[in-house]
């Protein structure tokens, strides 16, 4: 009984860590994963190094894109930021 009021605050302060960093964080990512896998040819994207891209092709672990200037380039699937929504 001695052992576990030692360990109750470890629990506890586990318990609160995981509902305030670690669940919100995993559901975040999960969220962008759907969002990925939902991505169709033509969808407009917004890369993690700023650029916007429309779809081409869309393989297993990259999306072949095109850029303004019509020329094309492989994309990995973990690069993409959001869709691209246009705000005009």
């Amino acid at each position: 009984m001695d052992i576990l009021a030692q360990l109750f605050p470890f629990i506890a302060l586990f318990a609160i860590m995981y509902f305030i960093i670690i669940r919100p964080q995993q559901q975040q990512v999960k969220k962008h994963s759907a969002m990925v896998e939902s991505l169709a040819k033509g969808d407009k994207i917004v890369t993690t190094g700023g650029f916007i891209v429309d779809i081409k092709k869309i393989e297993d672990k990259f999306f072949t894109v095109t850029l303004a200037n019509n020329s094309e380039a492989k994309l990995d699937k973990d690069s993409v930021t959001r869709k691209y929504e246009d705000e005009a």
